[in-house]
């Protein structure tokens, strides 16, 4: 039996295909098209999915939207009617669109399913599930764990922006809900957005952000307090109430009432893209970061009152939040907790088809404490030895093809060793946000100058953002203060005492960037600010030539870990095809190149014909 999960229209589009239960394929949209965050129909990414199978759609048995579009609009009259006069402007901005489209989508949704059936063939049943059930059961029924409590945080489903669930056998039952306008995500996104970064993409900026902001000093606590009294009210149970005052997303073209928060922070807000990050905004990161942190460890403390559950599963955008995902891991409210790698919408895609083979055909599930069904998020598109010969004489690249696996990654360790950055395209394209070993960069985290080079001269973006080590399994615990697993870079952990390096005097009041580049361990490139670490553990289940290369990195350098990055410049996804990753080597100072078999070195390539930036380079055909 095969269940198609779709998520679209609102941002990053995604298919997902199962097989008896069993997740065939699953990709996001924005992959194919280079369009980042791309929301509409998913059609190359259900194209590519079908045809990993080998089937068309007519073979399978439903097709599954991510949520339901009727309930979001009557939250939206509801939310209109509740604020109006105000926000009047906005109304008659959204009304047309959702009259004229997603109130319809039912039959939209139909009509793009159309081309992929075969003559003469139905097009099969068209279901729908709640957001925040896709959520739940993309984090539940993909994981390890026969029975676990299930925590749902992000911006706004159609009413919840905050559930909490029951996870037992193939049943998930809903215990609590918060619902909007009252959403940790939404707040999360309001600070992001006055400190200068874009919503719905820059949130992880701001978390990386917050380690530069001066812990305990009495800015950032007056921030906190400000925050608590003025902004949200957090109840023992880690339910909460934001004072709307303060906010315009309901009805608003804004996140925020500029006038008053101005007036509680005493500073305007960051213009969107400005490079002039004063010390204000850093401590206001922290001290929304130490906010969202509590709430969350709240909600996890009352998840496992109310269930008796030993394990937790987590989805939703905020469960993306590495570094509160590894608080809550160091806090011990639970035994084990596993992150759903694709938490955001397009994981939606994946909760929507589980739901309806687990919920909707009743079908059994058996979980072994231990693997869960993500594959190592290895589950996009690969390209055989001669697709990427093709592209070879597309470009008239040079190339050295090393076939012997071993060989190969003795010859990128010495590379990487020597401070090359190098591109390693293989296997399967990974889903969700983080690169895993399959499209990434890799770099000497031991080298001192690796991280301003990777930002600068790689991946065209801020400064100050850190870079995530990649470390074999068994060796986790030399390193950072990690003791479980974190194949999917979800958790981030202490770098171990004994590699850390004194801070000069007065370090703390250093200026940005002095900080920043002082060497705070024997790995700077991937020790964060306040030596932290977002971390990836990786052995040879899902991904052994990764590991190998990580042996061989050991062997030459002395310690088994590489910076690992995701393979792109600031503005683009996440390549795809070995042409995309050749034309991203090419347009930036990467030194290496590797595409499955085949070594590129920069000083070998001739120039490229075609003189376009990035993205339009991306985007020809």
């Amino acid at each position: 039996m095969y269940i198609l999960g779709i998520s679209a229209y609102y941002h990053d589009s995604a298919a997902v295909l199962l097989r008896d239960g069993e997740i065939v394929a699953a990709a996001q949209e924005e992959r194919f098209t280079r369009k980042k965050h791309d929301s509409s129909f998913p059609r190359h990414a259900v194209e590519y999915v079908l045809g990993e199978e080998g089937i068309s759609l007519g073979q399978v048995t439903a097709v599954v939207f991510y949520d339901k579009p009727l309930l979001k609009f009557e939250r939206l009259l509801e939310t209109y009617h509740g604020y109006a006069p105000s926000g009047w402007r906005s109304f008659v901005t959204a009304i047309p669109a959702w009259v004229k489209e997603k109130l319809f989508l039912k039959s939209e949704i139909r009509r793009q399913l159309q081309e992929f059936c075969e003559e003469g063939e139905k097009l099969p049943p068209l279901r729908f599930t709640e957001h925040h059930l896709s959520h739940a059961a993309s984090a539940f029924y993909a994981s390890p764990y026969q029975d676990a409590a299930v925590l749902c945080l992000d911006g706004v489903g159609e009413w919840a922006t905050t559930t909490l669930w029951r996870g037992e056998g193939n049943q998930l039952t809903l215990l609590r809900e918060l619902d909007f306008p009252h959403s940790l995500g939404l707040l999360y996104s309001a600070f992001t957005a006055y400190c200068g970064f874009r919503v719905n993409s820059g949130e992880y900026k701001l978390m990386g952000l917050a380690p530069y902001g001066m812990a305990g000093s009495p800015r950032v606590q007056e921030y906190e307090r400000k925050i608590r009294e003025e902004l949200v009210d957090i109840r023992e149970d880690g339910s909460f109430l934001l004072n709307m005052r303060y906010f315009s997303y309901p009805t608003g073209l804004r996140m925020y009432d500029e006038r008053r928060w101005k007036k509680l922070f005493g500073i305007s807000p960051r213009p969107l893209g400005d490079e002039g990050l004063t010390q204000e905004y850093m401590d206001m990161a922290l001290a929304i970061q130490n906010v969202t942190e509590e709430i969350v460890l709240r909600l996890a403390r009352t998840a496992r009152e109310l269930t008796g559950c030993n394990y937790l599963c987590l989805a939703g955008g905020v469960a993306l939040n590495c570094v509160a995902n590894g608080k809550l891991l160091r806090e011990g409210i639970f035994d084990g907790i596993w992150i759903q790698p694709a938490s955001g919408d397009a994981g939606g895609a994946l909760g929507a088809a589980l739901a309806q083979w687990h919920l909707s055909e009743g079908k059994a599930r058996v979980a072994d404490g231990k693997s869960d069904l993500m594959r190592g998020a290895y589950l996009g598109p690969s390209f055989s030895d001669k697709e990427v010969e093709r592209m070879l004489h597309r470009f008239g690249a040079k190339a050295e093809v090393i076939a012997e696996e071993d060989r190969l990654c003795e010859i990128v360790a010495e590379e990487l060793r020597a401070g090359k950055i190098v591109g390693w395209f293989q296997g399967r394209m990974e889903f969700g946000p983080r690169a895993l070993g399959n499209r990434s960069i890799l770099g000497n985290p031991q080298d001192p100058e690796m991280q301003k080079r990777l930002n600068l001269k790689i991946k065209f973006r801020e400064g100050f953002r850190p870079f995530a080590p990649a470390v074999l399994r068994e060796k986790a615990g030399v390193y950072f203060d990690l003791d479980v697993a974190s194949p999917y870079m979800l958790l981030t952990a202490p770098v171990a005492m004994n590699l850390r390096n004194p801070l000069p005097e007065g370090y703390g009041k250093l200026p940005m960037y002095e900080r920043l580049y002082t060497q705070r361990s024997c790995l700077p490139a991937i020790t964060h600010i306040d030596f932290s670490a977002r971390v990836q553990t990786v052995d040879g289940q899902w991904n052994p030539r990764f590991q190998k290369l990580l042996q061989a990195f050991g062997r030459v350098s002395g310690k088994a870990v590489l910076v690992n990055t995701s393979f792109n410049v600031r503005g683009e996804p996440i390549v795809c095809t070995p042409k995309d990753a050749y034309l991203c080597f090419m347009r930036t100072e990467m030194d290496i190149l590797v595409v499955g078999n085949a070594l590129l070195r920069k000083e070998n390539q001739p120039p490229l014909q075609d003189q376009r930036t990035v993205g339009e380079l991306f985007r020809k055909d």
